[in-house]
């Protein structure tokens, strides 16, 4: 039953990543590449030169969205190794003032001091799960998955590039860049709020208004780059 309990436990938090990844690249990757293909549709004739400058966004955005999630991965981790070390050596070296810590964390669960004293006691026997104790409930710091980086770098990256080819879908097929333009703003204007929605439903924020909140961003950067690109041509 326990074993149940951490298993189920694990795959909130891994879906919880997952969930996170996917709001990170997908709203980079509804809005850059929209804005993008905005403003070039002002500037230019033909919706290959849109297309060639789309992809080429969305291969050079999947590649820095999907690094800098790995990174993030990778510091989360040294950080959690860097606190592990520091935990052992003061289970090493300040004994005394890692125990009176132990007793801390109990005192403030509400413990009586006898209870305090034999959980302390029963902890303290084995160092490793004496150090997990602490890093948990003292520093409050879960031990990330070793292969959260490589996964959050290729859910970002994916996630970037099926947001990216939304807005750029359109001049696949429509030759001319302000007909596309104007289907890419439909088609991409509903992703968004649909997106918004559900990213505003995950994080307990109002819905609705979550939803216009992201397409009014999103419209706002592609208004503001098509007004550049004409006022520059």
């Amino acid at each position: 039953m326990h074993h149940t309990h951490l298993h189920h436990h694990e795959e909130h938090l891994e879906s919880s990543d997952l969930l996170t990844d996917i709001v990170i690249g997908m709203s980079d990757g509804l809005t850059v590449p929209f804005a993008l293909a905005a403003g070039l549709s002002g500037a230019v004739d033909s919706t290959g030169v849109i297309v060639i400058a789309g992809i080429a966004e969305i291969a050079a955005g999947s590649i820095a969205m999907g690094l800098g999630g790995y990174l993030a991965g990778k510091t989360e981790q040294d950080h959690y190794s860097s606190e592990l070390r520091r935990e052992y050596d003061e289970v090493e070296h300040k004994r005394d003032i890692e125990i009176a810590e132990v007793k801390q964390v109990f005192a403030e669960w509400g413990l009586s001091n006898e209870v305090q004293e034999k959980a302390t006691a029963e902890i303290i026997k084995d160092k490793d799960k004496w150090v997990q104790f602490m890093m948990k409930h003292e520093l409050h710091l879960d031990e990330p998955d070793p292969k959260r980086a490589a996964k959050s770098a290729v859910n970002i990256g994916i996630s970037y590039i099926i947001g990216g080819l939304v807005p750029l879908s359109p001049y696949f097929f429509i030759h001319k860049p302000t007909e596309a333009l104007q289907l890419s703003v439909v088609v991409t204007l509903l992703c968004l709020f649909i997106f918004g929605y559900f990213k505003s439903r995950i994080t307990g924020v109002h819905s609705i208004k979550g939803g216009f909140k992201v397409m009014l961003i999103g419209a706002a950067a592609a208004a503001a780059a098509f007004s550049i690109a004409k006022l520059i041509g």
